[in-house]
């Protein structure tokens, strides 16, 4: 199986600015990305970013780095830029993996590429973990998905899916507070049962076709409620194809808390 990884990484960040060139342990956060990356079996690894500093950070650690737009509002967008650039044929197969990941497993990079050489029909392919915790199948920030019989996706919501009808102990046949008569009351606070329930990992694969196509369509009205990008390619009729991660993923990067979090877990490891 070939497969390319690329990893895009930009300079700005709200909650931590220049975090790809943040210090984990003596070398810049995306390099551990990088060598992440590396060990996934990857016939090669690209880092695509617009920023100078980023690529002579990476240039020096021999890293393969592709410049490009500065225009680029999700990562999916640079990766296709990368693609378009590097002239790659439309069924080879690409992982996007993000710069702040730095504990992702290796075997869960390989497993999103091979999950669009097991699915022929599959134009992405992604990954989950099992829910385990009422509190986290209720958080809106943590992104569920349903899948078929047979592994594809069948949506992805931030709200908590699948709903067990009976697992709200309060019910949901009492009328809204100043609702229309008969109005059900969410009661999402009451909900109890959660077994099945799929949490979203955002890692991708994609056949670089379906990636193109992606990236020249402009958002549904699916992806603006939700902020879900990935709801773009359900609505286009895409298969994504989903399966459980091989590894529990490492936490990822986001605030300078995050970064201490994760040194002590590259420390000990």
């Amino acid at each position: 199986m070939r497969f390319t990884v690329v990893i895009p990484a930009r300079y700005a960040s709200q909650r931590l600015p220049g975090k790809p060139l943040a210090d984990l342990n003596g070398k810049p956060l995306v390099l551990h990305v990088c060598e992440r990356a590396r060990s996934s079996g990857a016939a090669q690894v690209v880092v695509a970013t617009d920023d100078e500093r980023i690529r002579a950070a990476c240039a020096a650690a021999g890293m393969d780095v592709q410049m490009t737009g500065t225009h680029h509002v999700s990562g999916t967008d640079r990766v296709a830029e990368v693609a378009e650039r590097r002239r790659w044929g439309d069924d080879e197969i690409i992982v996007n993996l993000q710069g702040d990941e730095p504990l992702v497993p290796p075997a869960n990079i390989e497993q999103a590429a091979g999950l669009l050489v097991a699915h022929e029909a599959a134009c992405l392919s992604t990954l989950c973990t099992p829910i385990h915790e009422l509190a986290e199948f209720l958080n809106p920030n943590v992104v569920k998905v349903a899948v078929d019989r047979e592994g594809l996706a069948l949506y992805f919501s931030r709200a908590p899916i699948p709903w067990n009808r009976d697992g709200d102990v309060q019910g949901r046949t009492h009328a809204a507070e100043g609702g229309a008569p008969g109005a059900a009351s969410v009661g999402v606070g009451a909900q109890q049962k959660f077994h099945g329930a799929l949490r979203h990992i955002g890692i991708y694969g994609y056949r670089v076709g379906a990636l193109k196509r992606l990236a020249a369509t402009s958002p549904c009205e699916l992806e603006q409620l939700e902020k879900l990008e990935q709801l773009r390619a359900l609505w286009l009729g895409m298969r994504i194809a989903v399966d459980v991660a091989r590894e529990a993923p490492g936490p990822g990067v986001d605030t300078p808390e995050d970064l201490r979090r994760v040194a002590d877990l590259v420390r000990k490891r």
